[in-house]
């Protein structure tokens, strides 16, 4: 298998750095995160910093890896290890004459990728927190709390309340996703996709009986899919739906369900590591958690109460 490292780097705009393939080469004229083949001898982080200097005339100074997707095409199968570069001296340039674009996140999706590329793509797009509601009705101080979550920077929200009866949830999503619409965060509803589509949400998150029972990714790919997973099993049929992200739990002891054995964070990590999917750890998990979930290879940490407020 071929190891590549590769990099999403990110300015202080919060863009990311993209270039173009060149014609000639295997999969020419697709877009890609910059990086290249790890050399006998070296560290990805070794091969991370040479490739940077020699493609762009930067050197990193603040990264982390951000996903690791083993990958088979017809004619070869590659590793990608993929790292989140946040901090960079210099000023990236097309050095072997290839040209570069930054892009909002948002965007990615716009641009021809290689195939492998897809799970970075949504990795590079999702942010660190994902906030699930309580699951009550609507009132004046749920909508005052969701502002005041949204107004601390959450992007990512999923509309959770099983208890609620049909009509009275979908008030509740459609306020929810009206509100986040003024802040730019995106709306996934727990419930069945259809209901997603009508109700105007960013997509789908589908509990382990509905992921169970698809054999197909249930929503275009303009809409974030994603799913609740426990085991080993469910994720490996996230990745075969060709879903976007996983939420896996629980990582720690939790309230919600106290009879659950936790994870903990090195069955996590082994769990992930080599996930061609961004994982966000849930279960017992808060804000202050998110330096350890980011070293066990977690995309960030999901919560109801942590981030609720």
């Amino acid at each position: 298998m071929l190891q590549v490292v590769a990099a999403v780097i990110r300015d202080t705009a919060g863009r990311i750095l993209i270039a173009r393939r060149p014609e000639h080469v295997h999969q020419g004229g697709l877009w890609e995160f910059p990086g290249g083949k790890v050399e006998p001898g070296e560290s990805p982080g070794q091969a991370l910093r040479r490739e940077l200097e020699e493609e762009l005339g930067i050197v990193p100074t603040q990264s982390r890896r951000l996903i690791r997707i083993p990958h088979r095409y017809p004619e070869r199968s590659v590793l990608l290890d993929v790292w989140l570069v946040e901090a960079f001296s210099g000023d990236p340039h097309g050095r072997q004459g290839q040209p570069l674009r930054w892009v909002a996140p948002d965007a990615l999706p716009d641009h021809a990728f290689p195939a492998a590329n897809r799970p970075i793509v949504a990795a590079a797009r999702l942010p660190q927190l994902y906030l699930i509601t309580p699951d009550c009705g609507p009132s004046e101080s749920y909508f005052g709390t969701l502002e005041k979550a949204l107004a601390r920077g959450i992007r990512l929200v999923q509309v959770r309340a099983p208890s609620l009866p049909q009509a009275e949830f979908k008030r509740l999503a459609k306020e929810v996703i009206r509100r986040c619409r003024d802040h730019d965060a995106a709306v996934l509803i727990n419930g069945a996709p259809e209901l997603a589509l009508e109700l105007g949400a960013d997509g789908v998150h589908l509990n382990g009986r509905r992921l169970q029972a698809l054999e197909q990714r249930p929503l275009p790919a303009r809409f974030w899919c994603a799913a609740s997973c426990h085991d080993a099993m469910q994720l490996r049929q996230a990745c075969v739906l060709g879903l976007d992200f996983a939420v896996l739990s629980p990582v720690q002891p939790t309230a919600s369900h106290p009879g659950a054995s936790p994870l903990g964070w090195q069955r996590f990590q082994e769990l992930v590591w080599d996930l061609p999917l961004p994982v966000y750890a849930l279960g017992g998990l808060g804000p202050n958690d998110l330096p350890r979930a980011l070293a066990a290879r977690a995309q960030g940490v999901a919560a109801i109460r942590a981030l609720w407020g």
